[in-house]
């Protein structure tokens, strides 16, 4: 095991960059320690205020360049900055964070007018990554989304139709890299350690640019449940676009009665539901990346359970995430099939974006996993 922390393998993949000569730069607010103390790039010396030392830029002779850049409460210029700095530099590894997701709104300008359609406007491609922390822990409407349904919306992917790169042999490389070369930028929300290495590293050593969102998750940086293999890590390994079920505890396929598809922190809330209620019978798949939609992966898992319905369950209101996104693509990727109209399984509809008060928080969480597994 590399251990259950997330944390671990985004400096890995920094790490093993900048050994094989690639710069690697992270600005934002606290991006030296990590806003939830999930990074330590920078050490200070309490005793010493003016010693500091980063390890990731004293790994070994010949290594490519590191920054770690705390910046102002000013998302809007900070991000136009990277963008800028990105677009200069394709060869490197160029990351905005946020402080919490909720904080990209105040850089919104930046996100509809340049990073979505730049290729599009100028043909300018750009490899700039956005993590923006995303998770509902019950912090209140200010500290839980990062609005995940406004970049869905600003994809430009065609929701009725299965991609002819797709529709031969699942999984292929080229044709996963064809895929994403025709979008305008990529949408993901990972959940194991080593998904996180690969899709970081990838930005670099493919042979093109596309602007990428990570949902990076919160309290999945330290989950006792979010762990990889260190085989998942070695050559020959890549970045796995959908996580179907482990089959652990579950009917055969053929007994499933429901397949139920989601992204991110709620799934492992889904698996301590279904494990507390002793359900066998629903499956879980989880959709490491969202846009562009893995149709023919989806696909597959709706072919394996040949007598399933299909569910997509978030932990966002209904009016947000991914629900509206990601149903009109269940149906398309399931036509081939069988008829598919995917149900919804989540928070109601809501003008916040979350509850501010704990107890409430709790209690939808336990409803919608109740309605997941009905």
């Amino acid at each position: 095991d590399l251990g259950n922390h997330v944390r671990i393998s985004s400096q890995l993949a920094w790490a093993t960059l900048l050994l094989e000569g690639n710069h690697v730069r992270i600005s934002g607010q606290d991006v030296e320690r990590g806003t939830f103390s999930h990074r330590h790039a920078v050490v200070h010396d309490q005793k010493s205020l003016g010693d500091r030392y980063c390890a990731l830029r004293n790994l070994g002779p010949g290594q490519a360049q590191f920054d770690a850049c705390n910046s102002s409460l000013s998302e809007y210029g900070v991000l136009g900055f990277e963008l800028g700095y990105a677009l200069e530099n394709p060869a490197s590894l160029i990351m905005w964070e946020a402080q919490f997701g909720d904080f990209a709104n105040t850089a919104q300008c930046m996100i509809d007018q340049f990073i979505c359609c730049g290729e599009q406007k100028w043909l300018r491609q750009s490899g700039l990554v956005m993590l923006l922390p995303h998770g509902y822990e019950g912090q209140g409407p200010e500290h839980s989304s990062a609005r995940l349904e406004r970049f869905l919306q600003l994809c430009d992917d065609d929701e009725d139709v299965f991609p002819p790169e797709l529709s031969q042999e699942v999984n292929r490389p080229d044709a996963i890299a064809r895929h994403i070369q025709t979008a305008n930028w990529q949408i993901v929300n990972v959940t194991t350690p080593a998904n996180y290495f690969h899709v970081l590293r990838r930005q670099v050593w493919r042979e093109f640019r596309k602007p990428m969102v990570v949902m990076s998750p919160k309290s999945l940086l330290r989950h006792r449940l979010v762990k990889s293999d260190i085989d998942d890590f070695a050559p020959g390994t890549r970045f796995r676009r959908l996580l179907p079920d482990t089959g652990e505890g579950v009917v055969s396929p053929e007994a499933v009665r429901k397949v139920v598809f989601c992204s991110g922190k709620v799934y492992f809330d889904l698996v301590n539901a279904r494990e507390s209620a002793g359900v066998d019978d629903v499956a879980l798949v989880r959709v490491e990346q969202i846009s562009p939609w893995p149709f023919d992966l989806v696909k597959q898992e709706i072919a394996k359970y040949p007598n399933a319905s299909v569910t997509w369950c978030q932990e966002e209101p209904k009016n947000s995430g991914a629900w509206s996104y990601a149903r009109p693509r269940l149906n398309t990727s399931a036509r081939d099939v069988r008829p598919v109209e995917a149900a919804y399984a989540g928070r109601k509809p809501s003008a916040s974006t979350a509850t501010g008060f704990g107890s409430a928080h709790a209690k939808e969480l336990e409803q919608f996993c109740k309605d997941a597994f009905a």
